[in-house]
């Protein structure tokens, strides 16, 4: 199965062309806090149908106020060609994912958790994960901003201490983009933008395939 993941495009996604494989991922930050568009979700819908893939999968970020609006009105899947991820799973082909937009620290953005509600979303993630969707990113893992400062959650990491995905896959920290492997997990800040608000990263390309040997069998949605 062929992945394509894509973070923090901030409005300008459809610079990225028309992309193809068996899955994209979005990992949040659709939007822009410096550009209110009413017709955001409209216009990601629009680029989200275009693209040359079975399914498509994303979760919210820090930016997406419009996103978390509708989801706050009850309209929990605000997408028509893709599928939003809070706080829940789908199993594709075999391959489980589970996306959760959550973000620290950024009380008046989107998607913001205080360190108790933090606790309990990561605690839902299922045990035998395979591709995982954040934001934010675990505190220490490609989450060094510009200025130097480590913005990555560490409950997320903690709670990660217990999980072994194939690939965690994240954005928010723009200046960390890239992809590290540790302890068995591919981790990718797909983060699309760099500082200045501009693409600078291209998609990440990652093959996985169903896990022949589980160690859970625990009931998937969130």
């Amino acid at each position: 199965m062929k992945l394509v993941i894509i973070s923090d495009t901030h409005g300008h996604h459809e610079a990225l062309g028309t992309l193809s494989g068996d899955v994209l991922i979005h990992c949040g930050d659709m939007e822009s806090l410096f550009n209110k568009d009413v017709c955001a979700i409209a216009n990601m819908d629009n680029w989200f149908g275009r693209q040359q893939f079975d399914h498509v999968l994303c979760t919210g970020g820090n930016h997406d106020l419009a996103i978390e609006q509708q989801i706050r009105l009850g309209n929990h899947q605000p997408f028509r060609n893709a599928t939003f991820l809070n706080d829940a799973g789908l199993t594709l082909d075999g391959v489980k994912f589970y996306g959760a937009p959550w973000v620290p620290d950024l009380a008046h953005h989107a998607f913001y958790a205080d360190d108790a509600a933090l606790k309990v979303a990561w605690s839902k993630i299922p045990n035998d994960v395979d591709v995982l969707l954040t934001h934010t990113p675990p505190a220490g893992m490609l989450d060094v901003s510009s200025r130097g400062l480590t913005l990555g959650c560490p409950h997320l990491r903690k709670r990660l201490g217990a999980l072994r995905p194939t690939v965690h896959c994240f954005g928010h920290v723009h200046a960390s983009a890239g992809q590290r492997k540790h302890r068995g997990v591919t981790y990718i800040n797909a983060t699309s933008v760099d500082s200045s608000f501009e693409i600078a990263h291209p998609p990440y390309v990652i093959e996985v395939s169903q896990r022949t040997v589980r160690s859970t069998s625990k009931s998937w949605w969130g």
